[in-house]
């Protein structure tokens, strides 16, 4: 079979999530169990997987979905007991406080505290927190979704302090010695002759950090000029576009300390630091009006009973409560800071803590499931659900809460969670099945790789443009920028070499582009809608959150394109023309909204 024709029935399981999710509009449900079973056929028939791999593959999958219906468990408990407790009015009330301007609330809440999570545990746990947040405040659930999905890109690559490269890169690359001779080369070698291995990866992450700060610089508009358009009474780009240089300067808050620290302090605390850094400058400043709007230009969503059915989750916010009225903001905000927290415990390794809760003793494990090579492994103490229904309980104490009032928040969160169980079970079985089938009687590679080396026989030269594409796929199936580093790093590090480029640069723009990916991620899209009720909206999600991913994939490419390329082509080549258009092209449009004022 033609490497053209494989890998076009390696795509086709991505085809039918596209198409009938996206397209179609298709619920989660109703999707993810076709493309399990073209990924299962494919596989079988054409792969020549044993049936018995295929089975452990979905059992696994089933494993990993089981983990994250426990976390989108803690994030509803978490909420739902805020709810009752009258926290979440407190909570309310306080960020009316600082504007009662949503565009300002979600670019705080999404980008910034969003980005401290992000930072501090990965894994999609931002929208486990920021998304309820946000709905908890008032906003529409589909509109909290998108802003939580839109804003899980620049801090991704460094999230789980630093997860993606010094466990993904590290392990996608580490053990090939053609990589190890190249860092050697590069001058990463002690004075003694051993090589400095994290050093490498700290330069990887350093070039990682430029690409993110410059696309991310865009991302907290393209949070607010979404939400207004799709959202707003007027549904205008315009209304969000207003507040362009709130949002910039909300973005070169964070990225620019994020940036700082990649380069001095290594992967781990880019995202930690730089979101820290960028709420304190951005509430501080919020508070003080700079740059805020104020009195009749502050925007709001229209009235509740104009919103359209689809934007709603099942999940219903109550302006009041059987709780207590006298919560102060302090005790109001602990149980979010006692949950940042325990993320930064529980995953500083100099802490003690996480060597405890991760021992083998603590970790619930499969290993090679019906005699494959595929492992299943749990860390139950170690999973954010644990965090968040450890909180949660801690909550009930510290809000002095009624037992009723737990057992309400405890029962509307199973069912919240049984509701997202159809769509889950068949998303990640389906993305395990395709990651693992490797060793096939057809001796074919497993399905990325040969779809990646599909893409990059047609690319040639122009590879660079389209290496975050590849990434951002891996992510997309994959569910982790994590995963989608460990499967494509070699292959990007040998991509680059044959096209006579700096491989690094290649690897730096896989990195990014798994980063992106998060956007719009399938089961990342059924777990942010699960956590507010959404459930059977994700293809809509995913058509809003599109065009942010096509931004950052295509800027970040064509920037790569121009630096790798540099040396020989001068700067003024392909890939600066590419991000030059790109840029003017938003800008013109931006200028055009905000001259017209009309709707798109």
């Amino acid at each position: 079979m033609t490497p053209g024709v494989l890998a076009l029935l390696a795509f086709a399981p991505i085809a039918v999530v596209f198409l009938f999710l996206v397209i179609l509009r298709w619920p989660a449900s109703r999707a993810m169990p076709l493309s399990y079973v073209t990924a299962a056929a494919l596989a079988l028939l054409v792969w020549k997987v044993s049936l018995t791999q295929v089975a452990a593959a979905t059992v696994h999958g089933l494993i990993v979905a089981a983990t994250l219906l426990y976390i989108i468990f803690g994030a509803i408990l978490l909420l739902n007991t805020l709810q009752e407790s009258g926290a979440l009015n407190v909570i309310r009330q306080g960020f009316m406080d600082v504007s009662p301007d949503r565009r300002v609330q979600v670019i705080i809440i999404a980008w910034l505290f969003g980005s401290f999570i992000e930072g501090s545990a990965g894994f999609g746990t931002p929208a486990a927190v920021a998304v309820p947040l946000l709905v908890g405040l008032g906003f529409p659930a589909m509109a909290a979704v998108v802003a939580g999905m839109v804003i899980q890109s620049t801090p991704v690559s460094f999230g789980g302090l630093g997860t993606p490269i010094l466990v993904g890169v590290n392990t996608g690359l580490g053990t090939d010695s053609a990589v190890q001779d190249f860092a050697i080369s590069q001058g990463f070698v002690s004075a003694g002759g051993e090589l400095m291995w994290l050093d490498f990866l700290a330069m990887v992450g350093t070039r990682v950090a430029l690409l993110h700060a410059i696309a991310g610089t865009l991302i907290p508009l393209f949070v607010v000029a979404l939400m207004t358009r799709f959202f707003g009474p007027e549904r205008s780009f315009k209304e969000g576009l207003k507040i362009w240089r709130f949002a910039l300067f909300a973005a070169f808050s964070m990225t620019i300390p994020y940036l700082i620290v990649a380069n001095t302090l290594g992967p781990e605390f880019p995202s930690i630091l730089g979101a820290l850094i960028g709420l304190a400058i951005v509430v501080s400043a919020a508070k003080a009006g700079f740059l805020v709007p104020k009195g009749d230009e502050c925007w709001d969503f229209g009235p509740r009973d104009q919103w359209s059915p689809e934007w709603n989750g099942t999940i219903e916010i109550k302006t009041t409560s059987t709780g207590s009225s006298n919560i102060s903001m302090l005790r109001a905000w602990a149980p979010y800071l006692l949950v940042a927290v325990l993320l930064i415990v529980t995953r500083v390794p100099e802490l003690h803590v996480k060597g405890f809760i991760t021992s083998s003793s603590m970790t619930f494990q499969w290993k090679e499931i019906f005699g494959t090579s595929i492992t299943s492994k749990v860390q139950l103490l170690y999973l954010p659900g644990t965090i968040f229904v450890v909180v949660s309980l801690f909550t009930g104490l510290l809000h002095r809460m009624k037992a009723s009032a737990c057992r309400v928040a405890w029962k509307n969160s199973t069912r919240t969670m049984i509701r997202a169980s159809v769509a889950l079970v068949f998303t990640v079985p389906m993305v395990q099945v395709f990651i693992n089938t490797t060793g096939g009687a057809a001796e074919y590679e497993k399905m990325p790789i040969v779809l990646a080396e599909g893409v990059a026989a047609m690319a040639g030269s122009a590879w660079p443009i389209f290496a975050p594409l590849i990434g951002g796929f891996g992510a997309f199936v994959a569910g982790s920028n994590t995963v989608s580093n460990m499967m494509f790093s070699l292959f990007q590090f040998g991509v680059g070499q044959r096209i006579g480029v700096d491989p690094a640069w290649i690897v730096a723009l896989q990195a990014v582009g798994g980063a992106a990916g998060n956007i719009i991620c399938v089961h990342n899209v059924v777990a942010a809608s699960a956590v507010v009720g959404l459930v059977g909206r994700e293809g809509l999600v995913i058509r809003k959150t599109l065009p942010a991913f096509c931004y950052y994939a295509l800027l970040t490419g064509s920037l790569g394109y121009a630096i790798v390329w540099s040396g020989q082509k001068g700067w003024f080549n392909a890939g600066s023309l590419i991000a030059i258009a790109l840029i003017a092209s938003l800008f013109i449009f931006a200028r055009r909204q905000l001259a017209a004022g009309n709707p798109d």
